[in-house]
């Protein structure tokens, strides 16, 4: 990508800015019942099924969670009760940022307005907005969205409320199947691919790379 100005730069929040703690909270709920492959199998399939669960009509996030862990837990073995479904989702406002993001945000945040695009409830995504140290000019959640990402219908959302186009933004994501994929097809030229080691990379999709936030300010010449 050739250094670009965006009229915003767009954020996914879960696992790019916030680190979000899944696999580390199904080690502490099953980690004594599973031995090391199995819970390695455990946490792939738990990921899986909260992508299934949110590709159809929205859904308060609780259920997700709740649906995702006990597809997981049955299709593993492992016996599942709502009160594990609560404990992990009502851990999410906990979670706080990645090491990397408040200084690599801070070198952007005065010059470009930013915005988050989340897969969250209202009720919970502030708690880890504020835990990011810098101001954001939006945050937009799926609640308000009535979707998830990767549906189209969440992007259109933050263009309608901003009152922008695909080309006018810089959205940044470390993953390619909530985020980048849809962002490539709904015409956002510019993306970055923060590379967490989430997904592998996808030169197909037409992004910059950077190893973490602190790389962002370089994008768009800060």
């Amino acid at each position: 990508m050739t250094q670009f100005r965006p009229k915003y730069i767009t954020f996914d929040c879960y696992g790019t800015l916030t680190n979000f703690q899944m696999a580390e909270v199904a080690q502490t709920l099953y980690g004594e019942r599973l031995d090391a492959q199995q819970m390695a199998q455990f946490i792939k399939n738990f990921a899986a099924y909260r992508l299934d669960e949110i590709l159809g009509d929205w859904k308060p996030y609780n259920e997700v969670v709740h649906n995702a862990l006990e597809r997981a837990c049955r299709k593993n073995g492992v016996t599942f009760k709502d009160e594990d479904g609560r404990f992990v989702y009502e851990l999410v406002p906990s979670w706080g940022p990645h090491a990397d993001v408040p200084a690599g945000l801070a070198k952007v945040a005065k010059e470009i307005p930013l915005v988050i695009l989340s897969n969250a409830m209202n009720e919970q995504i502030m708690y880890n907005v504020e835990k990011l140290g810098v101001p954001f000019h939006a945050v937009y959640t799926a609640q308000q969205a009535n979707a998830y990402k990767p549906r189209f219908k969440a992007f259109e959302f933050m263009f309608d409320m901003l009152g922008c186009n695909p080309e006018d933004i810089l959205h940044v994501s470390s993953s390619f199947r909530y985020d980048l994929m849809s962002a490539h097809d709904l015409g956002i030229k510019n993306k970055v691919w923060v590379n967490r080691g989430h997904e592998p990379a996808n030169p197909y999709y037409g992004y910059t790379e950077i190893k973490d936030i602190s790389g962002l300010a370089g994008v768009v010449g800060l």
